[in-house]
C-alpha cells in the first residue's frame, strides 16, 4: 500500500527523521512506535503528505503522493480544534459536503459509538467523546488507509480501551491503518507490524509478539528501589534497571533469582513478576527507558 525509501527530515541541521525505509502492506494496523521527540511524528505527517522530505521518496499504491492518496486517506490528527457552537451531527453533516463519496453517518455513528451525545455542543465532549468524533471525521471519506497519530493521549484507561474497540472494526473493514504512538501497551494490543523508532532511525522492526519471543524467554522481576541495599548485584542469571523508584530484574531463572534475593535477606513483600514488554524491548536496544 506504502512504500517509503530513505526518507529523510531535516530542520536547521537537526536531523529529524534520518534515512529511513519500510513497507506497509495493504488490510494491516502498522505502527510507528518510539518517545517524544524520535521523529515518528515527523515521519507520519512526510506520509500524510503534509511535510515535504528533505530526501527519500514516498509511493501510495505504487505512485507519488497526489489526488488518489488525498481522495482515499483519512487523518486523525494528534491535536485537532473542533467547531464551538455546533452540535456533533452537525459537525459529521458539515464534513460530509467536502466529498462526492462520503460515508452514510449512520454508519459512522455504529463504528465510533456516537448515538449518546449526536445532540451534544461540541464543547461540552468529553476527552474520549471528542476522539470518538474525531476518528468519525477520519473515516467520513471512507478511506483505504487511515491515519492515527496518537489517537489516545490524554485520555483515561477506560476511554483509551472503548477507542482500542473502535480501530479493531475499522481494521475488520480491511483498512489500512499507520498508528503513532508512545503507549507500548496500545501497539501490542492493535499492530500486526511494527518500527521502533528513536532519535530519528528505526532501531527494530516486526510483528510485535515475534520481536519479543526473539528477544527475550525470560520474566521481569519488579521491587521497590527501597527494598534493595546499595551494593546488590544481581545473579548470574539477571540484569538490573531501576526506573522511578522501582528496580527491574530481567530473569532467564525466577526461582534462581529469588532464592538469590531471599540469600541478602530482602523483603519479597511487594515483589511483582510479568512478561516482557516492548518498553522493555526498547530498554534492551537503547539502553535506556521509554522517554514520555
Amino acid at each position: 500500500m506504502i512504500e517509503v525509501e530513505h526518507l529523510s527530515k531535516n530542520y536547521a541541521g537537526v536531523v529529524a527523521v534520518n534515512d529511513i525505509s519500510f513497507t506497509i502492506p495493504r488490510g494491516i494496523c502498522f505502527g510507528l512506535l518510539g518517545p517524544n521527540g524520535a521523529g515518528k511524528t515527523t515521519t507520519v505527517e512526510m506520509l500524510e503528505g503534509i511535510k515535504t522530505p528533505s530526501a527519500g521518496t514516498i509511493r501510495y499504491k505504487g505512485k507519488a503522493l497526489g489526488q488518489q492518496f488525498r481522495d482515499e486517506a483519512g487523518i486523525m490528527f494528534q491535536h485537532t480544534a473542533l467547531q464551538e457552537f455546533i452540535r456533533v451531527e452537525e459537525v459529521l453533516k458539515m464534513f460530509q459536503q467536502f466529498y462526492s463519496h462520503p460515508r452514510p453517518i449512520d454508519e459512522l455513528v455504529e463504528i465510533c459509538v456516537l448515538d449518546e451525545f449526536l445532540d451534544r455542543d461540541t464543547r461540552k465532549l468529553s476527552g474520549g467523546q471528542k476522539q470518538r468524533l474525531l476518528l468519525a471525521i477520519a473515516l467520513i471519506n471512507n478511506p483505504e488507509v487511515v491515519f492515527l497519530d496518537e489517537p489516545t493521549t490524554g485520555l483515561d484507561p477506560q476511554s483509551r480501551r472503548n477507542l482500542w474497540a473502535q480501530v479493531k472494526k475499522i481494521k475488520a473493514e480491511n483498512k489500512t491503518l499507520v498508528l503513532t504512538t508512545h503507549y507500548m501497551e496500545e501497539a501490542y494490543e492493535l499492530c500486526d507490524e511494527i518500527i521502533i523508532i528513536d532519535r530519528g532511525e528505526i532501531i527494530s522492526q516486526g510483528n510485535p509478539k515475534t520481536l519479543l519471543s526473539d528477544h527475550f524467554d525470560n520474566a521481569v522481576i519488579t521491587l521497590p528501589a527501597a527494598s534493595l541495599p546499595d551494593d546488590f548485584e544481581p545473579d548470574a542469571e539477571a540484569s538490573l534497571h531501576c526506573q522511578d523508584g522501582q528496580i527491574e530484574i530481567l530473569t532467564s531463572d525466577i526461582d534462581v533469582t529469588i532464592r538469590h534475593l531471599l540469600s541478602r535477606q530482602i523483603s519479597l513483600h511487594q515483589l511483582q513478576v510479568r512478561s516482557p514488554t516492548l518498553e522493555d524491548l526498547f530498554l534492551e536496544l537503547t539502553g535506556h527507558h521509554l522517554r514520555a
